[in-house]
């Protein structure tokens, strides 16, 4: 310990012996960079606060029912958009910036000086923007932040509407286009339609239950007319094992006997099935051919009777007449039924024949109505977004769904903030006293001496016997005094120029 305390009282003495150099180099540290201090010029700062209301009666309302905007989207990205290097043009040209940039390199300089100056600090719970900007000339400031308050909100409302404009348009666009699609659809589909007359699917049933339900028809008609030409031939049968007792008949043209009525039966199906089918319909071709048939049994009949002269008082067996009448129906029935078997047999060889033909047809039909279904739908979507965006357009030029309310306008505080004078005084002046006394210890490593024998003996290796003390005498003590009170007095002057600066600085700048 009494090592380092000799060691360290040895530096001290050292650097005694250049106080003055180092008293130099602290005056000449102080005194530049207080000079230098002096001449920067003041940072002013001006600030403004904005409160983002997003908030709107019809947003509840309109819920499910119009596009919700994102309103914090919208609001961050105008934040970007305005330390765009575009923007910065337009605020460095409106607020006179520019004039101080008079060459390319300079304006370059003043553009990069503005992104690092302007700062813009929100909050997205409480929807509050402060825009500052620092600047050495407080109207300049001002008159930035102004124009950035303008753009925040120009650009924020305008971002809204060009969007909506922007969609309203593209909507618009795909609207043509997928119309255009349609239209040339539904001309593929009619004219396939009209080129593949009668092989179309019937009902919604393809090719394959279409000859199954005529097979099936096919069969069912054969069975019937097998029922009925056995019924007929049964009638037969029996008509031909009696013997008819004729009664008094009536005459020839009366319209009231049993054909008659059965006619007009069938011929008031035969209107009711022309309601409902066209005349190649199997129904409707058979009930004709019945009609037919009862009819030219009737004139056989009736040339019968004229030929036998029994018109007039032949008297009529009520069993035979009966049969008879059954035998004609039975027949009638044949007839239209073995005209129904016809036309199901042709319908049935149609199909088989067209085997390849007509699924081929119904594959290229499902797949042109596969492809106008989904342009119809993609149709019907777009122009159902189109009026939502419409209504989301109306919606926001109506509510107004951001509001700006200006909490602080564009204010410049009258104290600086920047540089911070007093803190840089005192370290100017820390930094002086430190300079002086590590220049003097530096000249004392140079050119070292010894003030005591330890030290000598440690240095030189070789043993001390002993010291020889300095003897001062009055003069010499005086001149000492004298050294020692201009360095203290010298020492004071500058702490005396340290807090004659900071009063100066705290008087004319506040700080």
């Amino acid at each position: 310990m009494n090592e380092i305390i000799s060691q360290l009282l040895n530096y001290a003495y050292g650097a005694w012996r250049y106080r003055w150099y180092g008293a130099a180099v602290a005056w000449l540290v102080c005194i530049s960079g207080w000079t230098w201090l002096h001449f920067q010029p003041n940072i002013y700062r001006a600030t403004a606060q904005v409160y983002v209301d997003t908030d709107t009666i019809l947003r509840p309302l309109l819920a499910g029912m119009v596009v919700q905007s994102n309103v914090q989207g919208k609001v961050q990205l105008v934040t970007k958009i305005l330390l765009s290097r575009p923007n910065l043009e337009k605020v460095a040209r409106s607020t006179d910036l520019d004039l101080r940039a008079t060459t390319p390199d300079a304006m370059e300089k003043l553009l990069l000086k503005l992104d690092q100056r302007i700062q813009i600090r929100g909050t997205e719970r409480d929807n509050f923007y402060t825009i500052s900007y620092v600047d050495p000339d407080p109207r300049a400031a001002k008159r930035v932040v102004q124009t950035l308050l303008n753009s925040f909100v120009e650009n924020t409302l305008h971002a809204g509407r060009q969007d909506s404009n922007t969609a309203q348009q593209f909507l618009d666009q795909q609207i043509k286009s997928y119309e255009a699609k349609l239209n040339a659809d539904e001309d593929r589909l009619r004219d396939f339609k009209q080129k593949n007359v009668g092989m179309m699917p019937q009902q919604g049933k393809d090719y394959y239950n279409r000859l199954q339900d005529a097979i099936t028809e096919l069969d069912g008609a054969k069975l019937q007319l097998a029922e009925a030409q056995q019924t007929g031939d049964t009638l037969s049968k029996e008509l031909g094992g009696d013997e008819p007792t004729f009664g008094i008949m009536s005459e020839a043209g009366d319209n009231g006997g049993p054909l008659d009525t059965r006619i007009n039966a069938l011929q008031s199906r035969l209107d009711d099935l022309l309601l409902q089918y066209t005349n190649r319909h199997p129904d409707v071709i058979a009930v004709r051919e019945q009609i037919k048939e009862l009819k030219a049994q009737r004139r056989r009949e009736l040339a019968k009777l004229a030929a036998s002269g029994a018109v007039g008082g032949v008297s009529d067996n009520p069993v035979y007449q009966q049969l008879k009448i059954s035998l004609s129906e039975t027949q009638a029935k044949a007839a239209g039924l073995r005209v129904k078997v016809q036309e199901y047999q042709k319908r049935v060889d149609y199909l088989r024949k067209m085997v390849n033909t007509i699924p081929a047809v119904e594959a290229e039909l499902a797949s042109l109505n596969r492809d106008y279904s989904v342009t119809r739908t993609q149709f019907n979507d777009l122009l159902r977004r189109r009026e939502q965006a419409t209504l989301s357009q109306q919606a926001d030029q109506s509510s107004d769904d951001i509001k700006f309310k200006i909490i602080d306008p564009p204010f410049v505080a009258p104290k600086p903030v920047a540089p911070k004078r007093l803190l840089i005084m005192a370290a100017i002046f820390a930094g002086g006293l430190g300079a002086g006394i590590g220049f003097a210890f530096f000249l004392s490593q140079i050119k070292p001496t010894f003030n005591d024998r330890r030290v000598l003996r440690r240095v030189a290796g070789f043993p001390v016997l002993g010291t020889v003390g300095t003897v001062f005498t009055g003069d010499m003590l005086m001149r000492r005094r004298i050294d020692a009170t201009m360095l203290v007095l010298t020492a004071l002057l500058l702490m005396s120029v340290f807090i004659g600066g900071v009063v100066f600085t705290v008087l004319t700048t506040g700080a």
